[in-house]
């Protein structure tokens, strides 16, 4: 087969991760702004942000598509298709799917027709999921081929330990995609690797623990998670779950490296703010080990030591660095992960935080720290945002509320490492027209570090 006719017949995505870090540079980036928990009035919504360095809108919302109703709590967000089917040339990298933790509530959004300016195309109710599936409280969404699973918190009264729900490439509901779910006490973030017949996924708590906010008796209680689960992927069951101990109090976001040959894989311990890392040996022998540990800080700011409060990683396409966000600390960090056992730090910014080490960036008032983060394909630039869950922002950086959300770009020295705070960029969301919002999850329209996956 000839070059051109590959070029013509090839579906979304990108063939190899080598081939997704030369893609073309994002210019644009889709970020969830959320009302809910304000008194702000008005539905969450989908920015669309420009971020083309040569653009006369340079580092400004170019686009809001309003979503729903109010009090959805948009949170993460996927695509319909990525490189699990690049050799599928009738699919197409269209429609971002957008859930509302809180109602349940789906929204797909049409991308392609016009990128600056995404409209919805269709609405999947929760009420509906709940009634067939029993489940509730949408996390994360992986596209699998042209079929869509996405986590689920909770079942339909909001109480764990929730499941997988299934859509059709229509965004029709299947109904649940594992057929087993033994051990597993809760539910938040998945990341599969069909090549090894591998998926993880790994523990939040129940929605009505949860939604209301963090109260530390609750983890005393054991209504936080501490385990992590790996699935036999084919079967659609867990083969076998991890207990991390108190070093592994809320394992929270799941990465595998993105070379789909790869067993090696990390996951951010929120709470007790410790990374682990996951492998097969050369027997096929599972093995697990903590190989970064934040430190606590006794501030008298809370009533015990303040974690890190890992909320975020991901890996860039390279494999080669490995980057997650401290919620309370306030610092983002990278760390070379060339060696996966035994991480590096290379990098590190402050943006924010209960420390008090960085209250103004780029000449803004912090209120929130770094907690979502997505990196480019080329690995050169970092978007991060600052808000976490409405509840929880309200609980712990009250001044969000009304003060608003801020994005920033990190550029990362991906030769010999580092970090540093772009000076002449910075959203902040203060100033939306509706009033102050505040950003989560950001995507690109060309694939990102912690969407795309290879079968």
């Amino acid at each position: 087969m000839s070059k051109s006719k590959q070029d013509c017949c090839a579906g979304p995505g990108y063939a190899s991760p080598m081939d997704a870090i030369k893609a073309p540079r994002e210019k644009i980036v889709y970020t969830v702004c959320i009302y809910t928990g304000t008194n702000i009035k008005k539905p969450d919504y989908l920015a669309t942000i420009d971020v083309d360095e040569n653009s006369q809108t340079y580092g400004e919302v170019i686009h809001r598509t309003e979503l729903g109703k109010e009090g959805d709590e948009l949170h993460h967000m996927g695509w319909n298709a990525c490189s699990s089917c690049n050799s599928d040339a009738n699919m197409t990298r269209q429609y971002l799917i957008i859930p509302g933790v809180k109602t349940s509530n789906f929204y797909i959004v049409d991308t392609a027709t016009n990128p600056r300016a995404p409209s919805l195309y269709k609405t999947v109710s929760g009420d509906e999921i709940k009634s067939k599936t029993n489940l509730s409280a949408p996390h994360t969404v992986h596209c699998l081929g042209s079929d869509i699973i996405v986590s689920m918190l909770g079942d339909a009264n909001g109480d764990g330990p929730g499941g997988y729900l299934h859509l059709n490439k229509d965004f029709e509901i299947v109904g649940r995609w594992e057929k087993n779910i033994n051990g597993m006490n809760f539910s938040y973030d998945f990341w599969y690797q069909p090549r090894q017949n591998m998926m993880v996924s790994s523990e939040w708590a129940a929605p009505n623990t949860f939604i209301p906010g963090f109260n530390l008796d609750d983890v005393s209680k054991g209504n936080y998670g501490r385990h992590i689960h790996f699935w036999d992927f084919k079967s659609k069951s867990i083969e076998r779950s991890v207990d991390l101990g108190e070093e592994g109090m809320i394992p929270l976001e799941v990465r595998f490296l993105h070379d789909p040959d790869s067993t090696h894989g990390f996951v951010g311990a929120a709470l007790s703010s410790n990374i682990f890392h996951w492998y097969k040996d050369s027997e096929g022998v599972l093995k697990i080990e903590k190989v970064i540990d934040v430190e606590s800080i006794d501030n008298g700011i809370l009533p015990v030591p303040m974690p890190g409060l890992i909320t975020d990683i991901l890996v860039s396409m390279d494999d080669k660095y490995l980057y997650f966000s401290n919620w309370f600390h306030g610092d983002l960090r990278q760390y070379d992960i060339s060696d996966p056992s035994k991480p590096k730090l290379t990098g590190r910014v402050w943006i924010g935080g209960m420390l008090g080490k960085a209250d103004r960036v780029n000449g803004r008032n912090v209120h929130g720290a770094p907690q979502m983060i997505q990196l480019s394909l080329d690995g050169k630039r970092l978007y991060v945002t600052t808000s976490l869950f409405s509840s929880w922002d309200n609980q712990f950086y009250p001044d969000m509320k009304d003060k608003g959300g801020l994005m920033l770009v990190i550029d990362c020295d991906i030769e010999n490492g580092g970090m540093r705070i772009r000076e002449n960029f910075i959203i902040d969301f203060s100033k939306e027209p509706n009033g102050p919002s505040r950003a989560h999850e950001t995507r690109y329209p060309g694939g990102d570090c912690s969407s795309d996956i290879w079968v």
